[in-house]
C-alpha cells in the first residue's frame, strides 16, 4: 500500500502486505464444546511509537504460537447477540473481535489490539512503557450463515496502529462446526459473481470521464477532499487468448466511502462490476502528502478469471504540503502497474489536514507550469520584436535628419 524518498517508518508501513505470517484458525467453543466463532487469517500489527530520536514504526506479525485466550472469548450470553474471539500471543499482546448481528446479517462491529511497550524486543527505545489498548469498527460483515471471506488486505486502522488481516476467513453465530459453503466476500476482492446477463463492456476508446467529487470524515473532522475525473487504462487477457487494453471511466454515480488514519487516508470508490481504493500516505518529516497506493478489483465479463486484481503500493504521486491543496488542470499519467494506469483531470485534493471543508492554498503541479511557459515565451518574443522594430525606426529617423544643412 516504499515511496520513494520516505524512508524507514513509512517504508514499513507500505511493505504490510509482504509481512504477513502463515493463516492460523482459531475456534471459540460454548460450555457443550460447539463451535460459535471460528477465524482463519495471517496479520500484522503496524504501531507508530514515540522513542528519544523521533516516532519510529514497530513490524509485529502474528506468531504461529498464537492461541485463542478462553476467559476472554464467549459465544455470548443467552438471548443476546454479542460474541467475541480474543487471541493471544506475546508478551502482553491480545487481538479482540467482537461480534454483533442482527436478523439477517453478522459483523465484526469492534475490533480492539492491545501491545505492550515494555516489549525492547518490538518497540525498542520507546519513550514510554506499559500496555497500550486501541481500538476501531470494522467494515467486516457477512450475511447469516455464510462464511465472510477476504483474500486482499484488510486495513482496521487505529489511530497509531494499523492492523492488516490477509486471506481472511471469519464466521460467527455457525450452525454447524465448520466454515459455511457459502461466503459473503468483501468489497476489495470485488463483487461477487452474479446470475443475471453481463454488463456491456465500455468502448475501447470512452470519452474524456466527468469531474467527481470526493470527501472522507473521520473522528476528527474531514480528512481528504478531493475533485477529479478519474480513468482506468487496464490491460488483460481475453478468454480467446487475446490480450486487449481498455479505458474505464469513473462515474460521479459510484459510490464511495473511505477512513481517516494517521498516517494513510483511504477512498474507495465502487459500483456493480468495480472497487478502486487510493490510498494517500504521510511523510512526517517533510510534512508532505501523497497518493502512494492504488488498489483495483474489477469484474470483466470477457477476461480469464473474469476477475482482475492489481495494486501498488510504492506511488508518490499528486504531491503537495499538508494543509495545502494539489492541483493540476493538465491531465496526468499514473503508471500502477504494467497492466494498470490511472489517467487523472483537473485533480485538486487535499489530504490529512483539511480545515472548514474547505481547499487550503494550492501548490500547482509542474505540467501547469510549464504550459505557462509557452504563452510567457510567445509573449517575450512578441515584446521583442517590437523593441527591435522601435529601435530600428529610431536609429532610421535620427539617420535622415543627419542628411540635412541648416541655411
Amino acid at each position: 500500500m516504499a515511496a520513494h524518498g520516505a524512508r524507514r517508518p513509512l517504508l514499513l508501513l507500505l511493505l504490510a502486505g509482504l509481512a504477513h505470517g502463515a493463516s492460523a484458525l482459531f475456534e471459540v467453543k460454548d460450555n457443550n464444546g460447539t463451535t460459535c466463532i471460528m477465524a482463519s487469517f495471517s496479520a500484522s500489527f503496524l504501531t507508530t511509537y514515540e522513542t528519544g530520536n523521533g516516532s519510529k514504526i514497530s513490524n509485529i506479525t502474528l506468531p504461529a504460537s498464537a492461541e485463542v485466550l478462553k476467559n476472554s472469548s464467549s459465544c455470548g450470553k443467552e438471548n443476546a447477540s454479542e460474541a467475541s474471539l480474543t487471541i493471544t500471543f506475546g508478551r502482553g499482546y491480545f487481538l479482540t473481535l467482537n461480534f454483533t448481528k442482527n436478523t439477517t446479517r453478522y459483523s465484526v462491529q469492534h475490533m480492539y489490539f492491545t501491545y505492550n511497550l515494555s516489549d525492547t524486543q518490538s518497540f525498542p527505545n520507546a519513550s514510554t512503557k506499559g500496555i497500550h489498548t486501541v481500538e476501531s469498527t470494522t467494515d467486516i460483515k457477512a450475511d447469516i450463515n455464510k462464511a465472510y471471506r477476504c483474500v486482499s488486505d484488510i486495513r482496521v486502522y487505529m489511530g497509531n496502529v494499523t492492523v492488516v488481516l490477509q486471506d481472511a476467513t471469519i464466521q460467527a453465530y455457525l450452525s454447524s462446526s465448520n466454515f459455511s459453503k457459502e461466503e459473503t466476500h468483501c468489497t476489495q476482492d470485488g463483487p461477487s459473481p452474479t446470475t443475471g446477463p453481463p454488463s456491456p463492456l465500455p468502448p475501447l476508446v470512452p470519452t474524456n470521464p466527468t469531474v467527481s467529487k470526493f470527501n472522507v470524515t473521520g473522528d476528527n473532522g474531514t480528512c481528504l477532499l478531493a475533485s477529479m475525473a478519474l480513468q482506468l487504462n487496464i490491460t488483460y487477457v481475453k478468454k480467446d487468448n487475446k490480450t486487449v487494453t481498455r479505458a474505464f471511466n469513473v462515474s460521479p454515480n459510484d459510490t464511495f466511502s473511505g477512513s481517516c488514519g494517521v498516517q494513510v487516508v483511504i477512498l474507495r470508490v465502487e459500483n456493480n462490476h468495480s472497487a478502486l481504493e487510493l490510498q494517500f500516505g504521510l511523510n512526517v518529516s517533510s510534512s508532505l502528502f501523497f497518493l502512494q497506493g492504488v488498489q483495483l478489483n474489477m469484474t470483466l465479463p470477457d477476461a480469464q478469471g473474469s476477475t482482475v486484481r492489481y495494486s501498488n503500493s510504492s506511488l508518490r504521486a499528486l504531491q503537495a504540503t499538508v494543509g495545502n491543496s494539489y492541483k493540476c488542470n493538465t491531465e496526468e499519467h499514473i503508471f500502477v502497474t504494467e497492466e494498470l494506469s490511472l489517467n487523472v483531470f483537473s485533480v485538486q485534493v487535499q489530504a490529512f489536514k483539511v480545515e472548514s471543508d474547505k481547499f487550503g492554498s494550492v501548490e500547482e503541479c509542474v505540467q501547469d507550469g510549464n504550459n505557462m511557459l509557452i504563452p510567457i515565451a510567445v509573449g517575450g518574443a512578441l515584446a521583442g520584436l517590437v523593441l527591435i522594430v522601435l529601435i530600428a525606426y529610431l536609429i532610421g529617423r535620427k539617420r535622415s535628419h543627419a542628411g540635412y544643412q541648416t541655411i
